[in-house]
């Protein structure tokens, strides 16, 4: 299995927290979930660090089966469309994106 992820490092413009969380909830998700492949799709927020930098305000984190799936799901129609609609999210966001592609070992643990 296979994970891309999309590192979000920097912060949310002062006062559009609520803005930028719902965005991703109405806007972002529903395509992200439907890029072709996809098992998993999860957006984690950081909530306490060990370190100040980097601040990572989200990471998008999807699970793919191969990576040939990766590229199929990067070459997609619906991936165009989260490239267009992802425009106003970073328009709220004051730092640097990301991605990184890791394999993951499961080593007997249940995948759902």
């Amino acid at each position: 299995m296979f994970i891309r992820c999309a590192f979000f490092r920097g912060q949310v413009k002062p006062g559009l927290e609520d803005t930028f969380n719902n965005y991703i909830r109405k806007e972002l998700v529903p395509l992200w979930t439907r890029f072709p492949g996809a098992q998993e799709v999860r957006v984690l927020r950081q909530v306490e660090s060990d370190v100040n930098d980097p601040r990572l305000e989200m990471v998008l984190s999807v699970r793919y089966p191969s990576r040939a799936s990766i590229e199929t799901a990067l070459a997609s129609e619906v991936r165009m469309q989260s490239k267009e609609v992802s425009k106003a999210l970073i328009d709220m966001f004051d730092g640097t994106v990301f991605h990184t592609i890791f394999s993951a070992d499961e080593f007997g643990m249940p995948t759902d």
